[in-house]
């Protein structure tokens, strides 16, 4: 196995990697620098879309272009212009929220979730978010209310289970799914983290149906199998911020991890000084799932 830095250049609170097969890059967006990215592993050539408001997410949309969440809209961004189309808005009541973290279901429905925006700050709103989900007709539901810091997504290989993490619940939560519907039910905790030391962040799922989870404030990946509760074995990084994770590459056996340097000291940028780049695990013996587009 092997850690090695894919992009060298740091942003400040680099998310939500997406490995897009159908351009073979890697689609990722820097929060506080409110910028969508798009690197290419084999040119190294790295894209840049400023936006004006926070992403936090990117997805590829079926019929080009891709979809963001972004501040309190999902919207769709021309990927040559850089502009915005919105196609719908949440918290309405709470314009100060920020989308986080996000993904598409394999029906193409792209879900994701909000927090209270000076949670980025460590000035945590407890409650304060949603989770929604983005049909494919436009129309927005609304499955979750209380979150504290909407985060980490994923599905089961055959589908019919939903794993979603909030960061301040520490622990990964699983749904029984329907897929047709897009109805997550049953809800119940597979796991669960040690406050003192691991904030649950962004995550993805192999082939074999564990799930990677990215610890902020932890420096490392862990690999769980939510069917036993149990921890199979940890990736550390030159960084504590590590924020998300996906898999990608031809053969999707590249593991692309992202991390962030918000709220560090000088102190601790001169320690760290790889915080906020993208890294890149090999060798890991897994592989992923292709990430879903959005189908509206």
């Amino acid at each position: 196995m092997s850690v090695t830095v894919a992009i060298a250049e740091p942003g400040e609170h680099t998310e939500g990697p997406h490995w897009d097969h159908r351009t073979n890059t890697l689609m990722y967006v820097d929060l506080l620098d409110q910028c969508v990215c798009r690197w290419d592993p084999v040119t190294g050539r790295k894209g840049k879309l400023k936006i004006d408001c926070s992403p936090g997410c990117v997805v590829p949309r079926a019929s080009g272009g891709a979809v963001v969440a972004a501040g309190t809209r999902f919207a769709a961004l021309d990927l040559q212009t850089g502009q915005l189309t919105t196609l719908a808005e949440v918290n309405r009541d709470k314009p100060t929220n920020i989308f986080n973290d996000g993904k598409c279901d394999a029906a193409g429905r792209l879900w994701a979730g909000t927090m209270g925006k000076d949670s980025v700050f460590g000035k945590f709103e407890f409650g304060a978010g949603s989770l929604f989900c983005l049909n494919a007709d436009r129309t927005v539901t609304k499955a979750l209310g209380g979150v504290s810091i909407s985060n980490g997504l994923a599905w089961s290989p055959d589908n019919t289970v939903m794993y979603y993490i909030d960061s301040l619940q520490f622990s990964v939560d699983a749904f029984d799914f329907d897929l047709s519907t897009g109805t997550p039910t049953n809800r119940r905790k597979v796991f669960t983290f040690d406050p003192a030391t691991s904030v649950p962040d962004g995550m993805t799922i192999d082939s074999d149906g564990h799930l990677w989870i990215a610890l902020l404030h932890g420096g490392q990946v862990v690999q769980v199998d939510p069917n036993t509760g149990t921890q199979l074995r940890a990736v550390k990084f030159p960084t504590d911020r590590v924020t998300s994770c996906c898999f990608g590459g031809p053969n999707l056996d590249v593991l692309y991890v992202t991390s962030a340097r918000v709220n560090m000291s000088a102190e601790q940028t001169l320690q760290q000084p790889l915080s906020g780049c993208v890294f890149q695990v090999t060798g890991l013996g897994a592989k992923g799932r292709p990430g879903m587009s959005y189908m509206g």
